[in-house]
């Protein structure tokens, strides 16, 4: 029985060419040793299973290959390459910073740092995991790294650049390798699938590109694992089990119940996920991103911004050409807001079960199959839409029938309805750019009804019918400014009552075209300030009595 050899082993890159998905860098490197242009330090950085250590051994065997070919890749043939391949190269060398971080083992290195090669024109060291060595391993490594010999060469990889001291980056040139996208990572795979003679489908690869999280390393290892459990005929169904991953099919059925308004199979579908031993939270994400799925595939142009295989593609433009826009939105909304308030939920499992039934009432249906607008079932846009001002339900009926409907002609804005501002809906509507703007007499005779309109609040009836107003015309409308008296009451105004204030204002001008602004009452120069705070009171003794002066002085008080 011949020695097995996991794919990642088997299959690691031994060239430039081969490397995946880190083109720029093999170009860079390859450009470098053309041209002599060869850094006495490297720091390769960047995620696990990328291909850091990897490249590492690639530049490293290409910099001492007598004979490379004209693409600068290393030749295979020449002893340098032949001794490194068979690991009994004395020109290349690797240290692991994670089992020897301390002092000794980098004297120990820098004692080896001098010998110059036997083979070859270079000493290459390469270090992997360089984040885990002692701080005084760095400061002992610090000096050599800034005066090396001629004939070294330090190769430093990492997956945590920010634990790198400052002066140690200074002296490297720094390489950032990305995250190996899945299209990549599912070529590769087929790869070496088709030279296992392993039959497994696009859907199925995928799944593992997904799971590795752009680690072509630990796509590998997965791959593996699932040919263990699969044989050599690999099924979907058989590698979501295996890697425990919810198929794509629940999220699919799930937005169609959305768009039904079927909350109860969309309450039996995630049961249906728990009993199945998913975590509650995992299934949310994977719900969220599905909608988003959804979104990029209604709109034209951005394919390149799913990583999923045609066949999937396809189905997901059929779906999303079945859901409005702001249903995706709205329920996207929903599914991350979800999420965010999972951890702190007493009952987590009623709190993603009141959002999915959330979910399912998005959706408009038929008139005659539609709960009513006050009804506890109905939409939030239909509870929105059936509020009616008390300033609309005052009008005479021929100037009400002239008032904008909500409803099926559907006048309101979606921002009155986000909002919740009952008081924008007669005014806030689709024919507010044709409008007329209200003249500053208007506004100002308008005002004292505002006041009134709070006649069951006093104090605030009384500061709105006591302020002074300034009207400021912009290009969409007019800005109206009124006034308090301090900073807490502008800030309570603006976090608590703008909304409310301009709402029905506006309603009382006829017109969206009016904006209102909070500010402060100016100081009065005349007017001499008053003292409340403690520390205020205490410097306005100090300045009034000269014996208080000197007294804080020589005991050196500190008065704040």
């Amino acid at each position: 029985m011949s020695q097995y050899i996991v794919s990642a082993r088997k299959y690691r890159p031994d060239s430039f060419g081969t490397l995946i998905g880190q083109d720029n860098i093999a170009r860079t490197l390859k450009n470098s040793i053309l041209r002599g242009q060869l850094a006495h330090a490297y720091l390769f950085c960047g995620p696990r299973g990328v291909g850091k250590t990897t490249t590492a051994r690639i530049f490293a065997k290409m910099i001492n290959c007598s004979n490379p070919s004209e693409d600068m890749e290393p030749c295979g043939q020449c002893e340098s390459c032949i001794s490194f391949a068979e690991g009994r190269s004395y020109c290349i060398h690797e240290l692991d910073a994670a089992s020897n971080n301390g002092v000794e083992d980098i004297k120990n290195l820098m004692e080896q740092v001098r010998i110059p090669p036997q083979v070859g024109k270079y000493s290459v060291y390469i270090i992997d995991e360089v984040h885990m060595l002692s701080q005084s391993a760095f400061n002992a490594f610090l000096k050599t790294l800034e005066e090396p010999p001629a004939h070294a060469i330090f190769i430093l990889a990492t997956t945590e650049k920010h634990k790198i001291l400052p002066t140690i980056l200074s002296r490297c040139q720094t390489y950032d390798f990305n995250r190996i996208t899945v299209d990549n990572i599912v070529r590769n795979l087929r790869m070496v699938a088709d030279n296992e003679n392993i039959t497994i489908d696009d859907e199925s690869l995928h799944v593992i590109a997904h799971k590795a999280d752009g680690a072509m390393r630990d796509a590998l290892t997965i791959f593996d694992q699932t040919v263990a459990f699969c044989g050599t005929d690999v099924k979907y169904q058989d590698v979501l089990r295996n890697l425990n991953v919810l198929d794509y099919e629940y999220s699919f059925s799930l937005v169609d119940a959305f768009l039904k308004g079927d909350y109860p199979s969309a309450l039996l579908t995630f049961d249906e996920i728990l009993t199945k031993g998913f975590n509650a939270l995992h299934f949310v994400a994977a719900l969220s991103s599905h909608l988003r799925d959804l979104i990029v595939s209604k709109s034209g142009g951005l394919e390149a911004l799913l990583e999923l295989p045609d066949s999937l593609k396809a189905k997901y433009r059929e779906q999303a050409s079945r859901c409005p826009l702001a249903f995706l939105y709205e329920a996207l909304d929903i599914t991350t807001k979800c999420e965010s308030g999972y951890r702190a939920s007493v009952n987590p499992r009623l709190h993603i079960e009141f959002a999915l039934m959330r979910l399912s009432f998005i959706a408009s249906k038929p008139a005659d199959m539609a709960p009513s607008a006050t009804s506890p079932t109905a939409s939030p846009a239909r509870q929105a839409a059936a509020i009616q001002t008390p300033a609309e339900d005052n009008q005479p009926r021929e100037r009400r029938s002239r008032a904008p409907r909500t409803g099926a002609a559907g006048a309101l804005s979606m921002k009155s309805v986000m909002e919740g501002n009952q008081d924008k809906h007669v005014v806030a509507n689709d024919n507010s750019a044709q409008q007329p703007v209200p003249s500053d007499e208007a506004l100002k005779e308008a005002w004292p009804k505002l006041a009134a309109a709070y006649s069951d609040k006093p104090r605030l009836a009384s500061m709105l019918s006591s302020t002074a107003l300034s009207i400021e015309e912009k290009e969409d409308g007019k800005t109206v400014t009124f006034r308090v008296v301090n900073q807490a009451q502008k800030d309570w105004v603006e976090s608590k009552l703008l909304h409310e204030l301009e709402g029905k204002y506006r309603n009382i001008v006829g017109s969206a075209k009016v904006f209102l602004r909070v500010s402060i009452v100016p100081d009065d120069p005349q007017e001499p300030k008053t003292a409340y705070m403690p520390g205020e009171q205490a410097k306005e003794l100090i300045s009034q009595n000269e014996q208080v002066k000197n007294l804080v002085q020589d005991l050196a008080l500190d008065v704040k």
